[in-house]
């Protein structure tokens, strides 16, 4: 079957969710692993609801936590994409790079490349001059990824989405400026 893929990496396909997608996404979603720096995994209600948040975000935005696939295999394994965040912080209004992706697929690197991936079609493509990433302060599998592709912490903050759960409302924020991207690219 043929994939409409947005833009590929070396090894990955990234595209828009669709609702053959629910089953895998929801089984991601639903492990506690995958969501040990989130309040609570989600249910399948939650996921799919996550889904349409998703695809109504790429219709406005051209872009979104991309479903991301395996090229060779065709395999969903999560999201690496990029999300509008109105939150209020100092960093906020701004875009996101962000990633969940399922524990088999952990280990190979793929985060990395995929995050790779996204900040240029962020810069080339969409024309943004800055990406942030967020991360709750116990997260140091995600900060040493916004590290590889070159991101910089730029502060820490009490993150107003999760004032209900205090064991993870310390956030710590990287960024990167396409203007630093051109030069290490």
């Amino acid at each position: 079957m043929k994939k409409d893929y947005i833009f590929k990496s070396e090894r990955l396909g990234f595209r828009n969710w669709n609702n053959n997608d629910l089953e895998e996404f929801a089984k991601i979603n639903a492990d506690s692993d995958v969501m040990e720096y989130f309040p609570k995994p989600l249910s399948k209600s939650e996921t799919s609801d996550f889904i349409d948040r998703l695809k109504k975000h790429y219709d406005k935005n051209g872009y979104n936590y991309f479903a991301t696939e395996v090229l060779e295999t065709g395999e969903l394994i999560g999201f690496i994409g990029l999300a509008f965040q109105e939150y209020e912080t100092e960093f906020t209004p701004a875009t996101d790079i962000g990633w969940r992706l399922k524990q088999s697929s952990w280990g190979n690197g793929y985060a990395t490349e995929g995050a790779k991936k996204c900040l240029e079609y962020a810069f080339k493509e969409l024309g943004l001059e800055k990406i942030i990433s967020v991360f709750t302060e116990k997260n140091t599998k995600s900060e040493s990824i916004m590290k590889k592709i070159g991101m910089k912490k730029i502060g820490e903050f009490i993150h107003p989405k999760m004032k209900d759960y205090p064991e993870f409302e310390n956030c710590i924020c990287y960024e990167i400026h396409k203007t630093t991207w051109q030069q290490i690219a």
